[in-house]
């Protein structure tokens, strides 16, 4: 995931997080990307479609575009870390693939957006809100989208008050690094007691391994891993799902598809199609 801040601005690794998830990953999890990615935009395929991976982390959803046929695929991150997760993922899969490459860069650079040209799809899942300045960032990513394509985002859902929370601690966890696995585990636990609580009053079984066997067939992801990276991401923004939709839609965008967290903790997921002929609007 990408984020930029001042030089000085602390911020979690979200690299290092994703250094510990290649050790774990395996075919049904990158299979399961692939579904995902396939289920949402709506396509058995990306053939002959150019795709630019906005924050690539691991590389994960790079590699299951290039599993589905789509190429040219460019992918960047701020992260340098990141940076060399996707290029092993590259390694791993793809050996000396010139169809896709790989780089460090800012979405918050609009010079190097749009040195990038426009793509027909568009993909940055949970990163544009860890930059620091979520609507400049959303800003660059529109323009990345080709008339005719497809831009596909998930941002964090507003919670009002208990978002602000939310940033404390997520605050709290990249700058006071004795108190990082206290929060984790403190949190992980929190979100357990209240997941059985809830399948208990449904009669369901409470215990928690079957949900962790199948929390990949999301999005080929590992319960660890997504949990530091909730707690320990910051900076954190967020924005409630009428303000992306007109911020797009201003833009030119058409809702193509909306899959949201139901107003609780998580990312709300947009597909937006631009239609032929209204090319996103240029920023400064």
């Amino acid at each position: 995931m990408s984020a930029v801040q001042s030089e000085t601005e602390k911020r979690f690794g979200f690299g290092r997080n994703w250094a510990r998830f290649l050790a774990v990953l395996d075919e049904e999890r990158i299979a399961e990307a692939v579904r995902s990615l396939r289920a949402m935009l709506g396509v058995q395929d990306l053939k002959g479609r150019s795709f630019l991976d906005i924050g690539s982390g691991s590389g994960l959803f790079s590699l299951a575009a290039r599993r589905l046929g789509a190429g040219p695929i460019h992918s960047f991150d701020y992260d340098p870390q990141s940076v060399a997760c996707t290029e092993e993922m590259r390694r791993r899969y793809f050996t000396d693939d010139e169809g896709w490459t790989i780089e460090q860069g800012s979405v918050l650079d609009g010079d190097y957006v749009r040195g990038l040209g426009r793509h027909d799809v568009v993909y940055s899942w949970g990163v544009l809100h860890h930059t620091g300045q979520l609507w400049k960032a959303m800003a660059h990513a529109v323009e990345a989208v080709r008339p005719g394509g497809t831009l596909f985002i998930a941002i964090y859902n507003d919670q009002g008050m208990a978002s602000r929370v939310w940033t404390r601690i997520k605050r709290t966890y990249v700058h006071v690094p004795i108190l990082r696995l206290p929060l984790v585990l403190g949190i992980g636990l929190f979100f357990e007691v209240r997941s059985a609580t809830a399948m208990l009053f449904r009669g369901q079984n409470p215990l928690p391994f079957a949900r962790w066997r199948n929390y990949k067939k999301s999005r080929g992801m590992s319960v660890w891993h997504d949990l530091v990276d909730w707690v320990g991401g910051y900076p954190f923004e967020v924005a409630k799902p009428e303000e992306v939709f007109d911020f797009c839609a201003a833009r030119g965008f058409v809702l193509r598809r909306l899959k949201t967290c139901a107003g609780g903790l998580g990312c709300n997921e947009y597909v937006f199609h631009l239609p032929d002929g209204v090319p996103a609007t240029r920023t400064a």
